[in-house]
């Protein structure tokens, strides 16, 4: 089913908050959070919002077992492994069965039958976000929350309940029970909202249109296109992913702090990078700290001597590409960037490091968009190493001149009309508009600064008028 789920925000979302600014206190408003979380995810996912409340009800009364036993280690440990096996249960059965399947019939001839589930939006953020709360009870990190309705809030926060960012509970402990609204939070919320709104929309949506068409006219033979073609899909992409994933968590956040939560940071100006270390410490943070939390430490991290470390990083980076998606381009997109950190780690750091900033910069963006290559210009139903590796390679060797053609008649007419929203991506991508605003606020004349509101009016009404007219907006990490 397709998710509309702007259409329907914007017809839901005033009635929450309507409702949930009467509410006299945070109980009552609790209530409106667990309902509206589950009407949101139904609306999309009409059955398989059993499956989140499953997952949330086991996580619940295995935190209800463990905080019951504290004071036996079996019971607690085996009350955690529960929790564990039925969450990846949920996620290999929906996310990776299929795929699996479908991996071994075409290996060993065999003939299983592929149930073909469809896939719950945004499974693996909810599991992981409910998961980490019984790992955290398990460590005695948190304390335990009794109360149903507050926990159910807590996994169904509608704002971050499909795409992020992965709000550990942790994080929000504070606030599910006791938190404040100002009206300066709620301005600040109703401003990142718009903003976030105007780069999903406004900008990833146009941009993601060129590689879209790319993609359909190749249909994953890549051998025809032009340098300048390949490049600017590529790009296309590369840009789409991070204004459609950083646009969702802005606007998220700006939701979270409408309704009084501070949730973390999930995007950092990744395409400023000058390491592959740096950008995946800035591109979707709460991912990786979540993988540094609960996989990464637990197995030692850079503790145990250099051999360890790289063993720990490939263990990690395995699973950031199998979180990704069901098919072995995430898998080898994944191991791509666990290599690439651990050369790092070994020697490459250190030379990095010595080069002007311009170089180091330029080798961590080409290099990343040689990943984003793997994650999407290849086909994902292919379970063939050779013929992914060959569309890879195909696809990166377009880019260089294989194919003996740089510029055809499309990429002319792709510069034409994508020009000016590719210069938008590459200042929206940088910190520039950050420090123009700074600027604007200490140092502009005050009648410069009452210009803002209007500056997030146009946008508000721009996107409103692009959603209304247009059938193209996918929500990328939706899949994930």
């Amino acid at each position: 089913m397709v998710f509309s789920s702007l259409t329907f925000l914007f017809a839901f979302l005033p009635i929450t908050l309507i409702l949930y600014y009467l509410m006299p206190n945070n109980k009552a408003r609790n209530v409106i959070i667990l309902i509206s979380g589950i009407v949101f995810y139904a609306w999309g996912e009409p059955l398989y919002v059993f499956a989140m409340l499953l997952s949330t009800a086991i996580d619940y009364f295995a935190g209800l077992m463990i905080a019951k036993y504290d004071d036996k280690p079996k019971v607690r440990t085996a009350c955690l492994i529960v929790s564990l096996l039925m969450n990846l249960g949920l996620l290999g059965t929906f996310k990776y069965l299929g795929f699996l399947i479908n991996s071994a019939n075409a290996w060993f001839g065999w003939s299983i039958p592929n149930p073909n589930l469809p896939l719950p939006i945004g499974i693996s953020f909810f599991t992981f976000q409910s998961m980490s709360y019984t790992i955290d009870l398990y460590r005695r990190n948190i304390k335990v929350q009794k109360n149903p309705v507050s926990f159910i809030g807590f996994v169904s926060l509608f704002p971050q309940l499909v795409a992020g960012p992965i709000v550990r509970y942790e994080d929000i402990q504070n606030e599910i029970d006791n938190r404040t609204l100002t009206e300066k939070q709620v301005g600040d919320g109703i401003c990142r909202f718009i903003t976030g709104l105007g780069k999903k929309v406004l900008i990833a949506n146009n941009i993601g249109a060129l590689w879209t068409s790319i993609k359909t006219m190749a249909e994953f033979d890549y051998s025809t296109l032009s340098v300048v073609t390949a490049w600017l899909g590529i790009l296309a992409f590369t840009f789409q992913i991070f204004f459609d994933f950083s646009g969702y968590s802005d606007m998220a956040i700006g939701l979270g702090k409408m309704m009084g939560f501070n949730f973390p940071e999930n995007f950092d100006y990744p395409y400023m990078s000058h390491s592959i270390s740096e950008f995946w410490r800035r591109w979707h943070m709460t991912l990786g700290a979540w993988f540094k939390s609960y996989i990464y430490i637990p197995l030692g991290g850079n503790r145990k001597g250099l051999a360890r470390t790289i063993f720990n990083l490939m263990v990690v980076w395995t699973v950031t590409g199998i979180w990704h998606g069901a098919s072995w381009n995430f898998m080898l997109w994944g191991a791509y960037f666990g290599v690439l950190i651990v050369l790092e780690r070994l020697f490459l750091g250190k030379l990095l490091e010595k080069l002007p900033s311009f170089f180091s910069w330029l080798y961590t963006f080409v290099l990343v968009v040689f990943g984003w290559v793997m994650f999407e210009a290849i086909d994902p139903t292919t379970v063939n190493i050779g013929e992914m590796f060959s569309q890879v390679f195909t696809y990166i060797g377009a880019m260089f001149g294989a194919n003996g053609v740089f510029m055809d008649n499309f990429a002319t007419s792709a510069i034409m009309n994508y020009g000016i929203i590719f210069a938008v991506c590459i200042l929206g991508s940088s910190d520039l508009i950050k420090m123009f605003v700074n600027f604007v606020k200490e140092k502009a004349p005050k009648w410069v600064q009452y210009g803002a509101p209007l500056v997030q009016l146009c946008i508000m009404l721009a996107a409103v008028a692009y959603i209304a007219t247009s059938t193209y907006n996918p929500f990328l990490y939706f899949n994930f």
